[in-house]
């Protein structure tokens, strides 16, 4: 049912925790299954991700694509961190089931969240970056792929 890669990052997970004085948090829901995740991030002054963390509550699936969120974007700057998208997550875990595939758009949602929290704290727009949802399982069905 789940791929190595989704098994892995569920048992070993990346990145866990919290970052003190985090440069954005996003949090996002799903009030549908109740998961529950949040992405602290460190970005430096050129829009470096420098560090990122995260506290998921939820099913292995969550914490699989919370963990493999992190890994996708550290390093990254915020524009490339924007880019990346709940398939991407899926496919860097070698895809998830169908009725698990909510978690990869929560960890999506949790990044630009966390980015939006960044942008709104230096006063700054990020090209591309709309206000998200603080719960996924509004128009989830038209937005899974």
């Amino acid at each position: 049912m789940y791929s190595e890669k989704v098994m892995e990052h569920f048992s070993n997970p990346r990145n866990v925790g919290e970052i003190v004085n985090p440069s954005g948090v996003g949090t996002v829901g799903n009030a549908k299954c109740g998961d529950i995740m949040r992405i602290y991030m460190d970005i430096n002054e050129t829009g470096i991700i420098q560090d990122v963390k995260f506290k998921t509550f939820g099913c292995g699936a969550a914490v699989a694509t919370s963990s493999m969120a992190t890994e996708l974007v550290k390093g990254k700057n915020v524009q490339e961190a924007l880019k990346i998208t709940n398939k991407a997550v899926m496919d860097a875990l070698d895809g998830l089931p169908a009725v698990k595939v909510h978690c990869s758009l929560l960890a999506e949602e949790a990044i630009h969240a966390a980015l939006w929290d960044y942008a709104t704290k230096n006063n700054i727009v990020i090209e591309g970056l709309e206000k998200p949802k603080s719960d996924i399982s509004e128009g989830e069905e038209e937005e899974i792929y």
